[in-house]
């Protein structure tokens, strides 16, 4: 056999020894994960930054949702908003910093939260002729609440 040949069929016994079946060690029945159709995991506790921004996340009813959104003196978070039934505001805990934005809510019904915030794209002219920027960053994400 040529040598590429031989690459070719060892490349392709590799893959499929890694889309094979997998069974549990709790149960004898053969999973067969498909990516994309899985549910999403609902956990107790979800922290949420800037990053997550656009994110849907799924949280147990009785978790907790906390998040931080770092922000500047020169470009603040605005509160964090919550709409629906779904989450309910707790004491964050947290001392805040100048154009920080901290909260936490408790999954108090099955249902769907959303959470907004947002803050200027730049800072604000210090000094008269300097430009001024009238772009605004949205923060939103979306709580499912199970259970």
């Amino acid at each position: 056999m040529r040598r590429t040949t031989v690459l070719a069929l060892a490349a392709t016994a590799l893959l499929l020894a890694g889309c094979g079946t997998h069974t549990s060690s709790t149960a004898s029945r053969k999973v067969s994960p498909v990516p994309g159709n899985q549910a999403p995991v609902c956990r107790n506790q979800v922290r949420l930054t800037a990053a997550d921004n656009g994110r849907t996340v799924c949280v147990a009813k009785g978790g907790q949702v906390r998040l931080g959104l770092t922000g500047t003196k020169d470009r603040p978070w605005k509160p964090v908003t919550v709409t629906g039934g779904a989450l309910t505001a707790v004491n964050s805990g947290f001392v805040i910093r100048p154009g920080d934005a901290e909260a936490a809510y408790r999954a108090v019904a099955p249902g769907t939260g959303k959470l907004t915030s947002s803050r200027p794209m730049c800072a604000q002219p210090t000094a008269p002729g300097q430009m001024a920027c009238k772009g605004i960053q949205d923060w939103t994400v979306t709580v499912t609440v199970k259970g």
